[in-house]
């Protein structure tokens, strides 16, 4: 039988961490393969002017490969590419890159970031966010799965089309959709605690994440005292 595949594509590392890093850790436990397709590698992040971007950039990389190890996911399934940290902009170079990425990944299910900014909650909707969330977007639909699309892909690099069947967004106005993440809670502070330089009161961000994961789970309907993350599912090949 053949193990699902979902593909992680985000803007900046943390980013899927703060998002999602309880709902990877489920897939994960559950035997689902995982990748990460990082857009940036987040080198504009960071208090510290003493330190150059190329020694942000490494760090932030050795950041999130060391989270990913906390929910499952190996370092070779970690995929950069390499776009300027609040800088993105939505291009068809970009829109290529992770429609490439789908085409090796072949994944039943994509997580991204929601190119709709949420007014209530401003923290989920920067730029770059957006930007990753559309081009990932347009990536399945319709470039990844449209042979003409980038014809390249297949005639020079052999990638056949590939048709994702659901599109979970994270940090958008909208949600239809929770996980319950109380199991996992443990493991997504770990993956959180490997970002060392974009979290200076570990104990603070527990509390935060706690409180909001709560209103979630309670938003779900879930018992007191559960945790859940919420995500708005969209299907690709239904009505």
């Amino acid at each position: 039988m053949e193990l699902e595949r979902v593909l992680v594509v985000v803007a900046h590392p943390d980013d899927v961490d703060f998002s999602a890093a309880g709902t990877v850790a489920g897939w994960c436990a559950d035997g689902k393969q995982v990748w990460y397709c990082l857009v940036t590698d987040g080198e504009a992040g960071g208090d510290d002017p003493s330190m150059g971007q190329a020694d942000i950039r490494r760090l932030r990389r050795e950041e999130q490969e060391r989270a990913a190890t906390e929910v499952g996911v190996s370092g070779e399934r970690i995929c950069w590419l390499g776009y300027p940290d609040g800088g993105l902009e939505l291009s068809l170079d970009l829109r290529r890159d992770i429609a490439r990425v789908i085409r090796k990944v072949r994944p039943h299910i994509m997580l991204t970031q929601s190119p709709e900014r949420n007014w209530e909650w401003l923290a989920p909707s920067h730029p770059d966010h957006l930007v990753t969330g559309e081009a990932a977007f347009q990536a399945v639909y319709p470039d990844a799965r449209n042979p003409l699309a980038f014809p390249e892909l297949l005639t020079e690099e052999r990638l056949e089309p590939w048709v994702v069947p659901e599109v979970w967004l994270s940090g958008g106005p909208m949600s239809n959709s929770f996980v319950d993440v109380t199991e996992t809670f443990d493991t997504k502070m770990r993956a959180l605690k490997a970002h060392a330089s974009q979290i200076e009161n570990v104990a603070r961000v527990e509390a935060e994440m706690r409180q909001w994961l709560g209103t979630q789970a309670e938003a779900a309907g879930l018992p007191a005292g559960r945790l859940a993350e919420p995500f708005q599912v969209v299907s690709t090949t239904g009505p």
